[in-house]
């Protein structure tokens, strides 16, 4: 994948592969719940729960997950995160989280899992 990484410089690589390594791991835990698999979305890597999306990453995002509106506008408007707009089109419950940190992924993951729990038992 040498290739893929034209351009960028050791230390952007480096920051990259550390944020990847964190999201694997972080839903790597996440695998014990046989309704949780990885799949893909928009070509991201990406976790759901029986079929729902419920977060994703990508270089740029970063980690990328789906809850509530309200805790989108939390999110954002602490600074924490940014709102996720693929292609300039904001997803409302999406909110992306570019900077590694394990503690915040680790709850914002939970979070998303809660969510899409939520939004199961919602429709039952």
């Amino acid at each position: 994948m040498a290739g893929s990484r034209k351009g960028t410089s050791p230390a952007e690589s480096s920051a990259g592969e550390v944020a990847r390594d964190l999201y694997d791991e972080l839903t790597d835990d996440l695998l014990y719940d046989p309704a949780i698999g990885r799949a893909t979305m928009m070509g991201y890597p990406c976790v759901r729960l029986a079929g729902r999306f419920l977060a994703s990453y990508d270089g740029t995002s970063g980690l990328v997950v789906k809850v509530p509106r309200d805790r989108v506008t939390e999110i954002i408007e602490t600074g924490t995160g940014s709102p996720f707009a693929p292609a300039g089109k904001v997803f409302r419950e999406w909110v992306s989280i570019p900077t590694p940190d394990r503690e915040l992924w680790t709850a914002l993951l939970a979070e998303a899992v809660e969510f899409a729990r939520q939004s199961l038992h919602q429709e039952q």
